[in-house]
């Protein structure tokens, strides 16, 4: 993925352009993020014994442009999931170096794990927002914030109704992050058709048409399915 303002520059080129990698479940090396026991036996308390690696992401935030599309909306990351329950799902975030405020950290508002889902949709904002960061418009603005500063190789595991999102990177180097969104292989895919993760359904099945043509239907669950990989136990449901 290339952020919205550096996409169209003449500017930047190569790595410097590539301002997320999604879905590194094909890639041994990163992927084995996903598998290290140190991580896992977290995750497992969370998911129990059967744990799904469903979502992978690296982020390498760029220095914000001026456009203010280094930032990532306020969201929950149970809007882009077609599985439940909830509480069977979490997610992982290593930082790869010392993540500051200055360059974009996490921030998260503490307690909102116990809500509901909320609508999500783009933001409005001036200089353009990045292809899917949906986020929410109707939270909250006054809920106290932590904003979590972390060292190379911190790590942090969050529900997926937490409302969280991130700053601006204004420094000039790449805020580097890896991430896995993990879930009991006993979770069950449900319909999201008439819910407010209808958009992002729509949105998803959408690129999949463009990515493997017309010929070939693939819904927003079997999106998922393709994409899960077993870390531990038995795959038996997901």
């Amino acid at each position: 993925m290339r952020d919205v303002s550096i996409a169209k520059s003449e500017f930047v080129q190569g790595e410097k352009a590539v301002t997320k990698l999604q879905d590194f479940q094909e890639d041994p090396e990163l992927f084995r993020y996903c598998t290290l026991p140190q991580i896992l036996k977290y995750v497992e308390c969370f998911t129990g014994p059967n744990i799904m690696a469903m979502h992978t992401m690296l982020i390498n935030k760029p220095p914000d442009t001026g456009k203010k599309t280094s930032r990532h909306p306020m969201h929950q990351d149970l809007h882009y999931f077609p599985f439940r329950p909830a509480d069977r799902i979490v997610c992982a975030w290593t930082s790869m170096e010392k993540v500051t405020r200055q360059n974009g950290c996490l921030v998260v508002l503490p307690g909102t794990h116990k809500g509901t889902l909320q609508e999500h949709n783009y933001p409005e904002w001036e200089g353009g927002v990045n292809k899917m960061y949906h986020g929410i418009r109707n939270y909250n603005p006054n809920h106290p914030r932590v904003h979590l500063e972390m060292e190379k190789g911190d790590t942090v595991f969050f529900h997926p109704l937490l409302i969280h999102g991130s700053g601006m990177n204004k420094t000039q180097g790449f805020r580097k992050a890896i991430s896995c969104h993990y879930a009991s292989a006993d979770c069950h895919y449900i319909d999201v058709k008439g819910t407010t993760q209808e958009n992002i359904s729509k949105e998803v099945e959408e690129l999949a048409l463009k990515r493997v043509g017309d010929d070939v239907t693939l819904s927003f669950q079997d999106s998922w399915a393709i994409r899960g990989r077993l870390v531990q136990g038995d795959r038996t449901s997901l």
